[in-house]
């Protein structure tokens, strides 16, 4: 992938070995980019972006959301869930999981599958960053509980599988962030979890769940380290 800005500092090219996105508000520069790769590849111009890589584009009047609806109905088909029930939570509140509980899945591949996918998926569903976080620990010796709490979080997505986010035109360039902790949420290890998100105006544009590197000792140390988190991921956005 590379990144390009126009001299007028304003039309963005993600490049993709075999897809590409060319976007910006200078419509001169992007037709001069379009044309100097008509002329070096073998180029199809699919017009205005709707669907990448997974991720639907949709373009109003007002702003512009993203989703992976269809996504997710694949997701949901590879699974091959055997009942029609919703839930309102991706993951029950408080639980906590533990590398020994249930019995060994004989064959792991399908929960590390489901998982990866999950991971993907987290990159327009934010409500997901938790549990996929908590799910992702178990990959290489899932049990029947994980397995479980797994497939609660594909029942999640079932229910709310049209939910996008939206970035509105109207939107302010201020920056707003929030950070959080719980504090030796690991029963095993004891550590603590950070978490934090970003708007830029009311758009949410970053968002991350991770677990702490050393052990705090209390919840105040706890928050202080995810704010440190947060201050990073603020300054590289800035």
């Amino acid at each position: 992938m590379f990144v390009h800005i126009s001299p007028r500092g304003r039309t963005l090219l993600l490049l993709y070995v075999d897809d590409m996105i060319i976007t910006g508000d200078d419509s001169e520069y992007i037709a001069f980019v379009k044309a100097r790769l008509r002329d070096q590849f073998l180029m199809t111009d699919l017009g205005p972006l709707c669907y990448f890589l997974g991720i639907e584009v949709s373009s109003t009047s007002d702003g512009f959301s993203i989703s992976q609806e269809k996504y997710i109905q694949d997701l949901l088909g590879r699974a091959a869930l055997g009942d029609e029930r919703t839930v309102e939570t991706p993951m029950e509140l408080n639980v906590q999981l533990r590398s020994s509980d249930g019995d060994p899945l004989p064959d792991p591949t399908r929960y590390c599958h489901l998982v990866g996918s999950l991971v993907y998926l987290a990159v327009t569903r934010p409500d997901i960053s938790y549990p996929v976080h908590i799910l992702g620990q178990f990959v290489s010796a899932p049990t029947t509980i994980h397995y479980s709490h797994l497939l609660r979080v594909l029942r999640y997505l079932r229910g709310t599988i049209t939910r996008r986010l939206f970035f509105p035109h109207s939107s302010s360039l201020q920056l707003q962030a929030y950070s959080d902790a719980t504090w030796a949420s690991d029963s095993m290890d004891r550590r603590s979890l950070s978490a934090y998100c970003v708007f830029l105006g009311g758009s949410l544009i970053a968002w991350k769940t991770k677990k702490q590197t050393t052990v705090s000792r209390s919840s105040v140390e706890a928050k202080l380290r995810a704010m440190a988190l947060l201050t990073t991921e603020v300054t590289w956005i800035r």
